[in-house]
């Protein structure tokens, strides 16, 4: 393909021309999930997360034109700092770098750009889903998932979404949902939604041998590795519901509609919590770090062609 609205960072193109582990990073998670100073401190976490497990991080966004893969610390800096980004779903991309925005790439946006830049291994916090209210909201997440052969580490969907709906699309879509070392489909910041995954794989080993078995048939789908959140920063499941509850509450009073209820979510179930689902969402953003960069070392390990 034409890699001309590429620029891949020293770091990645080296990663890329010897075949060694690459683990793709999104960066709405900068640009809009977190508030500074946590944005640049996760973002650099996550980097330095996914290099110590033996991986090469490949952070996207669009800058000055061009799909950034791979971003340097002042790179890093330029998004965590600005409020004036674009959010880059699949629909953006050619907005964006016509224009010349900043823009920090949703799960659907680094899905596209990761793997036309040969990425297998995207590590993130929650996928977007169906929304509770209208139901008829749902993220282009999904769909992007559905064509896109990568491994997607995250944990579970936004908890401020329809859980049950989004597994029930995601089925549909004949996108694999594996829990990792665990039975159940976790709620982001609680490792249990009370809903099932389709199967449980206990080692990076495992979700590899799943996921070729499942390309090499053909299927071009994402597999969804959902990963518990860590226990030392999980939230009791009904504590979480009740801020969740408040929130939509809120949003609704104020109107608030499309791309900014999400950001909107999180940051008021933040305040209600007294920052606990904060904290929750950084140390599961690490930890998915963690898990996508040793899956990203076993795919490199068995070296033979899948696709």
């Amino acid at each position: 393909m034409d890699f001309k609205l590429f620029a891949f960072s020293p770091e990645v193109s080296r990663a890329r021309q010897r075949h060694t582990p690459l683990v793709a990073l999104e960066s709405a998670v900068i640009t809009h999930g977190l508030p500074p100073p946590e944005n640049l401190r996760l973002a650099r976490d996550m980097e330095r997360t996914v290099a110590e497990h033996g991986a090469t991080p490949a952070t996207i966004a669009v800058l000055d034109g061009k799909i950034h893969v791979g971003l340097s610390q002042q790179q890093l800096e330029r998004l965590a700092e600005t409020r004036q980004a674009r959010k880059v779903s699949v629909r953006d991309f050619g907005l964006a770098i016509a224009k010349k925005e900043m823009g920090g790439t949703t799960v659907a946006g680094t899905l596209l750009a990761a793997h036309r830049a040969g990425i297998r291994v995207f590590a993130t916090g929650g996928i977007g889903g169906v929304h509770r209210e209208p139901p008829f909201d749902v993220s282009a997440d999904l769909p992007q998932l559905a064509r896109t052969p990568m491994v997607v580490v995250c944990a579970g969907a936004k908890a401020i979404l329809d859980l049950s709906a989004t597994l029930e699309v995601l089925e549909t879509l004949g996108v694999p949902v594996v829990g990792y070392q665990s039975d159940a489909f976790p709620a982001f910041y609680s490792p249990d939604s009370g809903l099932p995954v389709g199967v449980r794989a206990d080692s990076p080993a495992e979700v590899v041998e799943i996921a070729r078995a499942h390309w090499q048939l053909g299927l071009e789908s994402a597999l969804l590795v959902a990963v518990p959140p860590p226990a030392e920063v999980s939230l009791p499941a009904a504590e979480v519901e009740t801020a969740i509850q408040q929130a939509l509450e809120e949003a609704a009073a104020r109107g608030i509609r499309g791309q900014a209820v999400t950001p909107f979510l999180l940051a008021r179930v933040s305040e209600l919590t007294h920052k606990a689902s904060l904290e929750a969402n950084l140390g599961l953003l690490r930890n998915n770090a963690r898990v996508a960069a040793r899956i990203a070392v076993e795919f490199v390990a068995r070296q033979r062609p899948v696709v």
